[in-house]
């Protein structure tokens, strides 16, 4: 790739033709600050935060640092008095307009507006004071709400919908002063085909867009002295809850996670990772038997509630191909409420489940049909890791000085397989180590074709005599990809995992924030999933049909995988919906 020279305040640099000016800088460590770009997501240079001086042979000029391409010789000032000032005055600007009651905000200390208006040295917030549009809060949605008083129109969530989920349901709507971010007809987002997803959440640079906060309800429920509160925690947690206390990304915090959840008055700390070996034994055995019996194939993962409200809702016609496998948050419910309330000779009424997990669509699925075995809730709340990470500071509880402890028994022994759940590809990974182990004996653990973030991966796998084509597919848009190619014959896959989110949980719309100056240049997906295959390559159980606790379950209770009361307990049902 041919190379051209840039000078960027005064020092020289050699960067590849195409380059802007924005990822020049960050080539030469200097970060330009922006507020609506994300790399191949929004590209669009509407909120003018990334400003900067260039010179290409006319005298210097403002332009979109981040759009702007740097040219050979191009001279470039990113710190400049008038750079200063014109970023500063588009900040004034956004505060005109900007609801500035940031003690309350949830995003309050990690707020890229508030960051940038204290580096810029904004004093006084009403310098441009004057009309202002008033919009109700939509809170129509299980999972979530948009304040549009907090909103900047940076448009970061209707890219992050439109160009990497595939859906579009929300838009800028009316022109001018009066714009704002909504639906089609000004429906609230509950009553629109949102899949419960949240990867507007994540990308949202303010306090516009959250999930819905549970936790002042789960503490009551710890109050109690009448309940008996479990909690589970999902596999990508660990890998990002030590974001929320200033941790570097991929900092695995199991240890000291299990001891916050104690410290915080749960009566058992439980964790997804075992029911995700459940899921194995009981996904593993329905694939078999569609392949076995002419059941209906390709069979698709059934794990991610974000993908499988999608599926409902834009492929209804390939519902059939749904595995029927609850989720393993759901499964993990069924089993506290049933087979380990039994045991503890506890009545279901009486036990409340929590789980923490990566993904606010988990929210949305605890209401669905079919998810309360026990004639009560699978699981009663759902929280995100970035609630979690807010009841423990809001406690007084020093994270960093915990010492690291360990999960209860029996619901919190997981093997290798089980953890890698949280990472693209690590379904399918799981899946095939205990289908090739129940085809042929042998015990193959490493499926490398299958790691990685690559939006889709496909792979084709010799089995005894059969032959096995897979594919996996994160983030919403490529699995459009990959149906369409089933549904038009292109493909004749007979197992696909998807997962809702780009890079799967460990990306989901419920991790701790990251700002774009990180977003942009970190693979956050990669770092985070490096611990959950860490853990795996760690473990000396790696295969779910080998995990003690879950020979144990299905022993006492469900005697194999696919019986009848596995079915009653473990497995679900879908529903065809409409477009809205």
């Amino acid at each position: 790739m041919e190379n051209i020279t840039v000078k960027i305040n005064g020092a020289e640099i050699s960067v590849p033709k195409g380059t802007t000016v924005l990822e020049a800088a960050h080539m030469a460590g200097i970060e330009i600050p922006t507020l609506c770009y994300m790399k191949k997501i929004n590209e669009i240079g509407a909120c003018r935060i990334c400003v900067t001086e260039v010179n290409e042979g006319r005298g210097f000029r403002l332009v979109a640092g981040c759009v702007y391409p740097c040219s050979n010789n191009m001279e470039i000032r990113t710190n400049s008095a008038k750079v200063m000032e014109s970023r500063k005055k588009t900040l004034e600007l956004m505060l005109s307009t900007h609801d500035k009651k940031c003690l309350s905000c949830v995003r309050s200390g990690n707020c890229e507006l508030q960051k940038l208006c204290r580096d810029y040295g904004i004093e006084d917030t009403e310098v441009y004071a004057g009309a202002r549009n008033e919009y109700k809060i939509d809170d129509s949605a299980v999972h979530m709400y948009r304040d549009n008083n907090k909103c900047i129109l940076c448009r970061r969530c209707v890219a992050v919908c439109s160009n990497v989920q595939g859906i579009g349901v929300i838009g800028a709507n009316e022109r001018g002063f009066r714009t704002y971010i909504g639906s089609a007809f000004d429906m609230g987002l509950g009553e629109t085909s949102c899949v419960s997803c949240g990867q507007c959440i994540a990308v949202c640079p303010v306090g516009a867009i959250a999930e819905k906060d549970y936790t002042k309800q789960v503490l009551a429920e710890i109050a109690d002295p009448e309940k008996m509160v479990i909690v589970q925690t999902a596999p990508a947690v660990r890998a990002g809850l030590g974001e929320c206390f200033g941790l570097p990304i991929g900092t695995n915090v199991e240890g000291k996670m299990v001891s916050a959840l104690r410290k915080l008055g749960f009566d058992k700390v439980f964790d997804t990772n075992f029911s995700a070996d459940l899921t194995i034994m009981e996904e593993s055995h329905e694939f078999l038997d569609r392949v076995q019996n002419g059941g209906v194939l390709p069979m698709i993962t059934s794990c991610s509630p974000g993908w499988v409200k999608y599926c409902e809702h834009y492929f209804p016609e390939m519902t059939e191909n749904l595995s029927t496998c609850k989720s393993p948050q759901q499964m993990f419910g069924a089993v506290a409420k049933t087979y380990y309330a039994e045991k503890l000779g506890i009545d279901p009424k009486n036990m409340v489940v929590v789980s923490i997990m990566p993904c606010t669509a988990k929210k949305f699925e605890t209401g669905r049909d079919n998810q309360n075995a026990s004639g009560y809730p699978d699981v009663d709340y759902a929280l995100t890791t970035r609630e979690l990470g807010r009841m423990i500071e809001r406690a007084g509880i020093n994270f960093h000085a915990l010492a690291d402890d360990t999960f209860d028994e029996p619901l919190g022994i997981y093997t290798g397989a089980g953890v890698i759940f949280g990472a693209t590809g690590g379904v399918m990974e799981a899946a095939l180590r205990t289908a090739v182990y129940e085809l042929t004996g042998e015990s193959p653990v490493d499926f490398p074709e299958l790691r990685g973030t690559d939006g889709i991966k496909e792979a084709t796998y010799t089995v005894g005599d059969k032959e096995i084509k897979v594919a996996v597919a994160s983030g919403l848009l490529n699995a459009k990809t990959v149906l369409e190619k089933v549904r038009n014959g292109e493909a004749d896959y007979q197992f696909i995992e998807i997962m809702g989110c780009p890079g799967g949980c460990v990306n989901g719309g419920g991790q701790p924030q990251q700002p774009a100056s990180v977003r942009n240049f970190t693979d956050i997906r990669a770092e985070r999933a490096k611990v959950l295959y860490d853990i795996d390559s760690n473990k000396p159980v790696r295969q779910s049909h080998e995990n003690p606790a879950i020979k144990a379950v299905y022993e006492e209770y469900f005697g194999e995988p696919g019986s009848h009361k596995a079915h009653e307990v473990l497995h679900t049902k879908y529903v065809k919906r409409s477009i809205n």
